[in-house]
């Protein structure tokens, strides 16, 4: 595992994994760190939102050093199915752009349809093998790079336009843009290839 664990620099990447089955979970642990991720693995999905902070007990500034880049949650759960959780992290302000991948041992296709419809990034039919969480991995790390570079870009963007704009009565006031407005759109979804 080693040097291999250390992208570009980059930190690793933190997965939060929510499973009721304490075999599935572990195996999903076991693949995510091979694949060099930090797992964080719970067993329901209201255990999942007590760690997000979605149930009201965890601060603001507790939340910002959490840093979650993806969820992996199992669909069926006794409690609070993958299903609710995943529209609780869409529904949330400060979660939503996280990625949530859906995981069922059954593939029904009206089900897949619902998570993706609803905001998941994939739905993954268990057993669930290396080369998903590589994949995953690989997209995640794509999207983060693509991210750090765009917001980088935007700056700079917007540091040229006001430091040449200075004099402009009609420019815009630089010190009013939010960081909102660096960030770009949604990114797009997986396509299940396998």
């Amino acid at each position: 595992m080693g040097s291999d664990c250390y992208f570009n620099g980059a930190q690793e990447l933190h997965v939060l994994a929510v499973d009721d089955s304490l075999v599935d979970r572990k195996v999903i642990e076991r693949l995510l760190k091979i694949s060099c991720c930090k797992v964080t693995a719970v067993e329901s999905g209201r255990r999942a939102l007590q760690y997000l902070g979605l149930d009201g007990d965890r601060s603001p500034v507790e939340f910002d050093e959490l840093k979650v880049n993806l969820i992996m949650t199992d669909y069926s759960m006794p409690g609070m199915t993958g299903y609710e959780l995943l529209k609780k992290i869409k529904g949330s302000s400060k979660l939503r752009e996280i990625p949530v991948v859906i995981m069922s041992s059954e593939n029904v296709l009206a089900r897949i349809d619902r998570c993706m419809e609803e905001g998941a990034k994939d739905f993954l039919v268990k057993p669930v093998k290396l080369s998903d969480v590589e994949r995953l991995r690989d997209f995640i790390l794509r999207g983060e790079e693509r991210i750090e570079r765009e917001i980088s870009r935007k700056r700079k963007t917007r540091d040229d336009s006001c430091s040449s704009s200075a004099s402009s009565p009609s420019s815009v006031n630089c010190d009013q843009l939010s960081h909102r407005q660096l960030l770009i759109p949604k990114r797009p979804r997986l396509l299940t290839t396998d």
